[in-house]
């Protein structure tokens, strides 16, 4: 069987492959995998074509009752197995899946080969089927003592918060799935060449703050990439600030399928609150006028379904710092929901243009300094950090004498592990990353080097690299001295995106 990686497939090698291999591999047994991932990542087109190729069955669940699921399904299996005019008809799951796993009366068919089977959207199912999770589960154990055809079956959902639960704790399908492949947006540079405009650093940059690695945003807007910098105010209008475009409540349809998240307000109260600067869980209780405790189930809901992460302090225990992670909700808060009455009545110039700031600050700034660690942790030569990097995050020192806190933005650890036990972490780099036009001079580095003072109590500091990332440049003196010091990393836009 020759099976052939889709031409329209953008990158997604890694996780083709890990499809392929599951779905093709000689086995005589039950194999279940699991397939997650946020809306409009590509899965369901990798999923039917792997099993299109294969010769396997692939189905989409709908948001139906009990009885209408099973009959779409038997109906869909009639039509997959050749019977014109007629649909099978089943009592339950358990039935289903039997018939499931018996090998299609086709002439391509091998009938001693396990069946790929692949069920989309399956938290549908679940929401009205829930003993679909134990059907799954006798059938597993039912082929184990060979008293079923054996199958392939695929579990495919975006609802991260459901889908992170399906092999966990006492959920029945624990330890019973080989394969958890989660397929993740597309990081910045992923995500330049998808889009076409990886020859602009500048534009794609301001593209990714935007739509961020989502490769569905691109269909929704059909007009394309802005032409460049200046056409991005136009191209804003045009798609995402346009009140009749699909893209404008992108929010609104992203917490929607997250069945977990009930309580919208509340939600939505807590990404604003994310957007606007307020990084802990005591501070996103502040903004939302309640107890620090009555917020925590909020956090954990968002962190489950994927819209948060709760960003560890890498050398030291503390409150975690809580970030956004989607960039489309990360813009529409910062830019959209402050001033949703002008955007709505069109006054899209003027909103724009007096959203200005929220975009720098709530946008710009967090993207960048998250691409900065990206860049670190995956295309940073070790002769660029000086070795391996085991861990990228970042951290805050004190400064007892000036009485202040120095965030540092990008902090790489070195994957060697340290001789002695309970040692000090060996710090390959630290840097800072600061988004703006203007070019970043001597007076960053000195901040770096007090920083890297500052952490010699908690690190090992004596071959840390100094790196500064910015949008702006670097002055002349500041180019200067990074010229004649070896301990001395700066990286710009171009380097970021083609650089080492």
């Amino acid at each position: 069987m020759v099976i052939r990686r889709p031409a329209a497939l953008f990158d997604r090698v890694t996780e083709w492959e890990d499809l392929v291999r599951f779905s093709t591999e000689p086995t005589s047994s039950f194999r279940i995998g699991v397939v997650s991932g946020r809306r409009r990542q590509g899965k369901s087109f990798i999923l039917d074509e792997v099993a299109r190729q294969v010769g396997g069955f692939y189905h989409q669940a709908l948001e139906e009752e009990r009885a209408p699921a099973l009959e779409r399904l038997g109906a869909a299996m009639a039509a997959d197995r050749g019977l014109s005019g007629g649909s099978l008809s089943f009592p339950d799951w358990t039935a289903l899946l039997q018939a499931l796993a018996e090998p299609a009366a086709r002439a391509e068919s091998a009938p001693s080969s396990p069946r790929l089977v692949v069920i989309d959207e399956y938290p549908y199912l679940l929401a009205k089927s829930p003993d679909i999770a134990t059907a799954i589960q006798l059938a597993y154990d039912t082929s184990r003592l060979g008293r079923q055809h054996p199958l392939r079956l695929i579990l495919c959902g975006s609802a991260m918060s459901v889908m992170a639960k399906l092999l966990s704790g006492q959920r029945a399908l624990r330890g019973r799935a080989i394969l958890d492949l989660v397929v993740d947006p597309f990081d910045y540079r992923e995500a330049a060449a998808f889009w076409g405009v990886q020859g602009d650093p500048r534009l794609a940059f301001l593209l990714f703050c935007v739509v961020g690695g989502t490769p569905g945003y691109r269909d929704l807007l059909e007009m394309g990439p802005p032409r460049s910098i200046a056409d991005f105010p136009t191209w804003l209008a045009g798609g995402v600030l346009n009140p009749s475009h699909a893209m404008f409540r992108e929010t609104d349809y992203l917490l929607a399928e997250e069945p977990s998240l009930t309580d919208r307000a509340i939600y939505q109260s807590a990404l604003a609150a994310i957007a606007a600067g307020r990084t802990t869980s005591g501070g996103v209780a502040g903004a939302l006028g309640r107890p620090e405790t009555s917020v925590t189930h909020v956090i954990d809901g968002l962190e489950r379904a994927g819209f948060i992460e709760r960003a560890d302090d890498v050398l030291r225990s503390r409150r975690p710092t809580l970030r956004i992670t989607d960039a489309m909700l990360r813009f529409q808060h910062a830019v959209v929901r402050p001033d949703l009455h002008r955007f709505e009545a069109r006054q899209t110039l003027s909103a724009w243009t007096d959203a200005t700031a929220r975009f720098e600050s709530g946008v710009v700034e967090p993207a960048f300094e998250a691409i900065a660690r990206t860049w670190t942790s995956r295309y940073a030569s070790p002769n660029t950090l000086g070795g391996t990097a085991a861990r990228v995050g970042s951290t805050i020192v004190n400064d007892s004498v000036g009485r202040s806190r120095v965030e540092i933005d990008v902090v790489a650890l070195d994957a060697r592990p340290d001789h002695e036990a309970g040692a000090n972490p060996t710090l390959l780099m630290i840097g800072e990353a600061k988004s703006g036009p203007d070019p970043r001079g001597l007076s960053d580095l000195k901040r770096l080097e007090l920083a890297r003072r500052l952490l010699a109590v908690r690190a090992r500091v004596e071959k840390t690299r100094l790196a500064i990332f910015t949008t702006g440049g670097f002055t002349a003196d500041l180019r200067a001295e990074a010229t004649r010091r070896s301990d001395v990393v700066l990286v710009d836009l171009e380097r970021l995106y083609a650089g080492e």
